[in-house]
């Protein structure tokens, strides 16, 4: 992980690992690589009680001033919405050069507003699980390779289970997983409900192959016939919106969704009608579905946000709610 992860690092680093708790394995994977790289870091947990609450980490912040963050995306929308509230978001993203995005399916339109908002580069720092260790890491392009000499890859296709090398151009199917070190909790042919795509072509000219992670098949559901995922509704949230956060409320039999969108900070209610027909527009193109509803709220629950191992999209994203007929 060290050296796939150098040449996206400067000479003189500051890292922060800013997770939502102090049991998250990648944490020590972190530590470990900023140990190997001699750059200095600190680990701050803010939903860990009594080791570092939000104010306690904007105090280290202004004095540590750090170039480079990794965190989990639900954690960073928190900590920006925070800052923004408080009018310190400016100040102090003055010295974050890039975000290491970690333990969270994410999008493009997701880290182009990340980017936005805190000025930094962001990357999908790596993918894996707590079972299976880190299976791919980032590369100076923002794509993701896999590691293969630290894990033996399959994809299970409706062909059947394939090996990665047998299999040419783009494909795409659930990653099956043999971990070659993990001698203390050895699996062998994982099948990690992933839906990922492999593709061999990548500009920074790795070996290894490029992945994209689509996320779980389980974590998908249905309205009105339409599939939605993670990817497909933050592909549309972020992608057109300013919102911090977002909602689906669905009844029982998938006739029924509607859209919450948390508010950008400072943003005016105005333009909302228009960024409302945007949404509708863009879940007609890329979803095939129009929503029942899109409505602007000042706020949504913290575990919309929450991060990593204490979020689960089906269950802090998903709102079940009875429709009257």
């Amino acid at each position: 992980m060290a050296e796939a992860w150098r040449p996206l690092l400067g000479s003189d680093e500051r890292a922060v690992i800013l997770l939502p708790s102090d049991i998250v394995p990648v944490a020590d994977l972190v530590a470990g690589v900023c140990e190997y790289l001699d750059h200095a870091h600190i680990r701050a947990y803010p939903f860990a009680t009594g080791i570092s609450d939000w104010d306690r980490l904007e105090s280290m912040w202004r004095t540590y001033r750090p170039t480079t963050v990794f965190v989990a995306p639900g954690v960073a929308l928190q900590f920006t919405r925070l800052l923004a509230q408080r009018g310190q978001l400016d100040e102090l993203n003055s010295s974050v050069e890039r975000l290491m995005l970690l333990g969270e399916v994410n999008t493009a339109p997701f880290r182009a507003r990340l980017g936005r908002w805190w000025n930094a580069d962001v990357y999908d720092a790596s993918y894996g699980s707590t079972e299976t260790g880190t299976l791919a890491a980032a590369c100076a392009h923002g794509r993701q390779h896999l590691l293969p000499a630290a894990t033996y890859f399959e994809l299970a296709t409706p062909e059947g289970v394939v090996p990665l090398h047998d299999r040419g151009g783009h494909e795409r199917g659930r990653l099956v997983v043999t971990p070659l070190n993990a001698h203390a909790r050895p699996l062998l042919r994982l099948d990690t409900g992933d839906e990922v795509s492999v593709d061999a072509d990548c500009p920074c000219g790795s070996a290894a192959p490029g992945i994209t992670v689509h996320g779980r098949s389980s974590d998908g559901l249905r309205v009105r016939g339409t599939p939605l995922s993670v990817r497909a509704v933050e592909e549309v949230v972020y992608g057109v919106t300013d919102a911090t956060g977002y909602l689906l409320e669905v009844d029982s039999e998938g006739s029924y969704a509607r859209l919450l969108l948390e508010r950008g900070i400072g943003a005016g209610r105005d333009g909302e009608p228009e960024e409302c027909r945007r949404v509708q527009a863009r879940s007609e193109e890329l979803l095939g579905l129009r929503w029942d509803g899109v409505v602007f709220v000042n706020s949504l629950p913290a575990n919309t946000k929450s991060g990593a191992s204490q979020k689960s999209w089906k269950r802090s994203n998903i709102r079940e709610v009875e429709v009257a007929r």
